[in-house]
């Protein structure tokens, strides 16, 4: 067979390379529902759901976050994840359903119903209800030039929807021995543990882009993030209180 044409070598690769960076900006398929645990370290009860969202975390249609508080620090271990503004985000979304549920472990699917931490049947037959409707915002993301750009469109037709938008740095996996409190003597195993939430944006139910350095994704042994638009609303005092997530994507992981 005689050699292929140098220009025409030269097209079908320029063509190959065209393929490969558009599909490279195709965004993801949007996950079914986001999952936030809250849990503690000094929580007898929490590493079942600890374990659980380490296994839901490898579901590529599921995007599964680990919250750690501080409100059990006084039985004898500080947690070494936690951070109060997690602890703070928890009681807002009680307020905010208006039920009063703040407990460990808590499972809250998509901003809105919250399950048990370790009942995966209930967690999952949320999931199902979730994913019938589907989220109201896709989310695309692409990085260069030292900043992150986020695409948000909505689903449907334009709504009047007031949300924010955030970044959430996370780390993949974490693994931290126990020395005091109820669970001396364990290792407790994380996926996707949240190292911070960083606000970036609005969205008011239009198509819009929003850019953001990439300093907004990275926080101290972060190796990854999470970027969501998630509903808000002012409580009597003044504070946002945090609704369902409208839309969410994972990011390319560090290296």
């Amino acid at each position: 067979m005689s050699p292929r044409p140098r220009h025409l070598a030269a097209t079908v690769a320029a063509l190959a390379l065209g393929m490969a960076a558009a599909q490279a900006q195709t965004p993801a398929k949007p996950p079914k529902a986001v999952i936030e645990l809250f849990t503690s370290q000094g929580c007898s009860s929490c590493p079942p759901a600890d374990a659980l969202v380490v296994e839901l975390a490898k579901d590529p249609e599921l995007i599964a976050l680990t919250l750690p508080v501080t409100y059990w620090d006084y039985l004898g271990w500080k947690d070494t994840l936690g951070k109060d503004s997690f602890a703070k985000r928890q009681k807002f979304y009680a307020k905010a359903r208006g039920d009063g549920q703040v407990y460990t472990p808590q499972v809250v699917i998509n901003g809105a119903a919250h399950a048990i931490g370790s009942e995966r049947a209930e967690i999952e037959k949320a999931v199902s209800q979730f994913a019938t409707t589907g989220f109201a915002a896709r989310i695309a993301l692409k990085e260069e030039n030292g900043a992150l750009q986020i695409q948000v469109a909505p689903t449907g037709g334009e709504s009047e929807a007031t949300a924010g938008i955030w970044v959430l740095p996370t780390t993949h996996q974490a693994a931290v021995p126990i020395a005091r409190g109820e669970n001396q003597g364990r290792t407790l195993s994380y996926a996707n543990v949240v190292r911070g939430m960083v606000r970036v944006g609005d969205w008011t139910g239009k198509e819009t882009t929003v850019t953001a350095p990439l300093s907004a994704t990275q926080a101290p042994e972060a190796d990854g993030y999470v970027v969501i638009v998630q509903a808000e609303r002012p409580s009597k005092y003044g504070h946002m209180m945090p609704g369902a997530i409208l839309g969410a994507a994972k990011g390319p992981a560090k290296r």
